[in-house]
């Protein structure tokens, strides 16, 4: 099975002594987030976890202990956007984070780190051109230390309008025209620029449709055939390897203006104070009437030999 990290949180930049405390008691216990007495149990094993998936802003507190987590198998996504403090407070200098960025690749190898660039939004100040000439500044950094570019368009979900009420959707005519931009870019620096969840709009364009963490995506990340077997799609349209994720909503530290993760900041506040480091739990701990149950895992390693990547 897939292990997430990244959907809810990011444990890389805020919970890595949490995490390694995980990896080395061999399990996890991760609260439903809708029916808090619903909690399941994963093992941390290499046996039935067949890689872990994080994405995280900063995956540079991680690195202490990068040869511990060496027996799983890893794929990573770093988000580096153009945006600054006003939209992204808590972010480090993205010189900091691409730098970062180019020693993990170093440590995990090119097909097992992917650049996210995304949310995108429009605002007088991050103009279409502004995303544009951004872009390319940051793909010819990191030319050769990853293969692929994640990008999608910022959701105006209700909590969005509270926390970011001036953002607004991206319209039609500029999505077609940063796609265009952005899979030229990719080319000239060797990147495939994949949408998530964005429909088919950019295809024409030469940008890649089918998903972000797709089967395929993960196959070549890891190195290795995945037997996974048909599961129900996260969301409806979306055909990537989403499910088992140990994270927690409203604990994200970085307190992005555009966060779907974070209800408000003084939620996510108010949560990392509850933060154990040694609790099975990320965020608290045991509560009366808890129902615990063990997630069936197994490996997806298929029998075929491992992918030749080179």
């Amino acid at each position: 099975m897939i292990i997430n990290t990244g959907m809810r949180t990011d444990i890389p930049a805020f919970y890595s002594k949490w995490f390694m405390n995980r990896i080395r008691e061999g399990y996890v216990l991760v609260r439903n987030p809708y029916y808090h007495e619903q909690v399941t149990k994963y093992l941390l094993n290499p046996d039935v976890v067949d890689a872990l998936a994080f994405c995280t802003k900063n995956p540079a507190p991680m690195f202490p202990y990068m040869n511990e987590i060496s027996k799983f198998r890893q794929f990573w996504f770093i988000t580096i956007t153009p945006y600054g403090k006003d939209i992204e407070p808590n972010v480090p200098d993205k010189n900091a984070v691409i730098e970062s960025f180019k020693q993990l690749s170093d440590i995990v190898g090119v097909n097992a780190v992917g650049w996210r660039y995304d949310p995108i939004f429009i605002t007088k100040k991050y103009s279409l051109e502004y995303h544009i000439r951004a872009f390319e500044k940051m793909a010819e950094n990191l030319c050769g230390y990853t293969k692929q570019v994640v990008i999608s368009f910022i959701d105006i979900y209700k909590k969005t309008k509270r926390n970011f009420p001036e953002a607004r959707s991206v319209s039609s005519s500029e999505r077609i025209e940063i796609g265009k931009a952005f899979a030229q870019i990719g080319r000239k620096y060797g990147m495939t620029i994949r949408s998530c969840f964005e429909g088919t709009d950019l295809e024409p364009y030469g940008v890649d449709v089918a998903g972000c963490m797709t089967h395929d995506i993960v196959e070549h990340a890891v190195g290795v055939k995945l037997d996974v077997p048909k599961m129900p799609n996260a969301r409806q349209g979306c055909n990537c390897l989403l499910g088992n994720d140990i994270g927690t909503y409203n604990t994200c530290g970085h307190l992005c203006r555009y966060c779907y993760a974070n209800y408000d900041n003084q939620t996510v506040l108010d949560n990392m104070k509850r933060h154990n480091p040694n609790s099975p739990f990320l965020i608290g701990g045991h509560q009366k009437g808890d129902i615990i149950t063990s997630a069936k895992q197994f490996s997806y390693l298929s029998n075929q030999l491992t992918l030749d990547l080179f």
